[in-house]
């Protein structure tokens, strides 16, 4: 098979370089590597070599194959070496006068219908082809680190770029094992845009003393399915390079309260606490291992008060069925019994709002997250108002571990956790849609490889229903009285109509 760029150019020798250029040499083509710094691309081109000889000696790859991906890879010293090659593939330090710089001086050296490509993961394709000859044949090609591990890039079209060109990129990443995602240059493009949602809530949510890091990524694994908790996240991808893309997009959408940061994050990062490379973040790292303190378990209470289950509880005759399986007494009267639990089960509203509204006891009032149905889930979540009994939130902290799922007591919070978080997530790639950013498709595609999330973020809003998510989000909004919670068009419509979010307009 012919690639589609049989000679390749790699601008940058470090972790991303030497990745595009792994997966561009087994694809078939031949790729010359340039750093600035002397000795590195020779060293990048050694380093391929010794990681092909390892999959070699596991028995991955035969010796011709290595042999044929080694010969495919080349150094070079110059810039003038690359007059040949079909695309050139920037892989250089995040700065946008250094970018505009290199292609300025490139477009000098290759041919005219030679592609350039960036892969910034932050600054304007758009930007960077300001002064550019020819900006038509110039794009956004994101890749992924680990490159050979990340299976999708982002092939990103400039202001000026040539729909063509994008077709020929997607091609190419089809050839290298990649699937490509076609984004309009906004800031973030797609992954890093769809990722919002997730850290900056919970810090948030952090923020408003609600509960801890460590519980939070409990609830968002046990209830939810995320692979990584947010803090766990943060912790991996480190706070120096988390904490600026925050900011970064934050301020290019104009302040928008979506994307605020957490002067959590700022601290931290100020402080050194970066995550697992220094030791310490959110967690502590013992040689790279995480530390994390054992759940206290349920308590012990001598005997279960009556529960009493609002009507306007979500799932209400599920949550009925439970607190009967558990073995509790069910209060079926019109208003509580005095010594009954009052149980609530609200949609983006707090339990202090919730009781106030229905005019209950708020000493014995506790709110329990059914967003989810509860056979789905590994962890219940509780949540007291700040009237609530000690013995009353024991009480219900024995009685929905009785069965040994674990279960969470959190202060009182407008959407408990995983409301906020998936609402967050949901909101922001349905208002992504709403902008033309991609296709609803891509996005699934660009998420779920990219971030990892159990499904697409609008396949979770289509699971846990658009209209709740249309609920939780307009009583967030009442509860906080913040803009983030706004409903995105998209969601709001697709919610009201009861259409899948992934539903585009004919």
């Amino acid at each position: 098979m012919t690639v589609n760029y049989p000679r390749i150019g790699v601008i940058g020798a470090g972790a991303m370089g030497r990745g595009i250029a792994q997966i561009a040499a087994q694809a078939g083509s031949e790729v010359l590597l340039l750093d600035s710094f002397a000795g590195a691309a020779e060293r990048g081109r050694e380093a391929l070599a010794a990681q092909w000889n390892k999959l070699h000696e596991k028995g991955k790859i035969d010796a011709p194959t290595r042999d044929a991906y080694v010969a495919r890879v080349k150094a070079v010293d110059g810039m003038q070496a690359l007059a040949g090659c079909d695309l050139v593939v920037e892989a250089v330090v995040e700065n946008l006068e250094v970018k505009r710089t290199l292609f300025r001086e490139l477009e000098d050296v290759v041919a005219p219908t030679a592609t350039l490509v960036t892969n910034t993961s932050s600054l304007s394709v758009t930007a960077i082809a300001a002064g550019l000859q020819h900006p038509a044949r110039f794009a956004g090609f994101h890749f992924f680190n680990p490159v050979p591990l990340m299976k999708v890039v982002e092939v990103v079209a400039g202001f000026k770029t040539s729909p063509e060109v994008c077709q020929q990129l997607a091609g190419y990443a089809a050839q290298m094992g990649h699937s490509a995602v076609q984004a309009q240059d906004t800031p973030g493009f797609i992954v890093n845009h769809a990722g919002r949602g997730y850290g900056t809530e919970a810090l948030r949510i952090v923020g408003e003393g609600v509960t801890d890091f460590a519980t939070i990524d409990r609830i968002l694994k046990d209830q939810a399915g995320f692979r990584l908790g947010p803090f766990e996240l943060l912790d991996l991808t480190a706070l120096d390079v988390s904490h600026p893309v925050m900011e970064s997009i934050y301020y290019q959408y104009f302040e928008e309260p979506r994307f605020r940061p957490s002067v959590i994050t700022a601290q931290r990062l100020a402080a050194g606490a970066l995550g697992r490379k220094t030791g310490e973040g959110f967690y502590r790292y013992d040689n790279g291992v995480m530390q994390q303190t054992p759940e206290a378990p349920a308590p012990v209470v001598e005997g279960t008060p009556a529960v009493w289950v609002s009507p306007r509880a979500a799932r209400r005759a599920e949550l009925l069925r439970l607190v009967n399986t558990l073995g509790a007494q069910i209060d079926s009267g019109s208003a509580p019994a005095p010594q009954s639990i009052i149980l609530v089960a609200p949609l983006g509203f707090d339990v202090t709002t919730v009781a106030a509204v229905e005019r209950l006891d708020a000493t014995r009032t506790v709110g329990i997250d059914m967003l989810i149905d509860d056979a789905a889930t590994k962890r219940r979540v509780l949540a007291t108002n700040p009237a609530t009994r000690r013995d009353v939130r024991d009480a219900a902290h024995a009685l929905f571990a009785r069965d040994g799922k674990a279960v969470s007591v959190i202060r009182d919070s407008g959407g408990f956790v995983t409301q906020r978080v998936v609402g967050a997530i949901v909101n922001i790639a349905a208002d992504m849609c709403q902008q033309r950013v991609c296709t609803p498709a891509d996005l699934e595609t660009a998420v779920q490889l990219g971030l990892g999330y159990p499904r697409g973020p609008l396949a979770m809003g289509n699971l846990y229903g658009p209209t709740n998510m249309l609920e939780v989000l307009f009583n967030l909004q009442t509860v906080y009285g913040d803009p983030r919670y706004r409903p995105s068009p998209w969601l709001r419509r697709r919610g009201a109509l009861g259409l899948s979010l992934l539903h585009e307009e004919e």
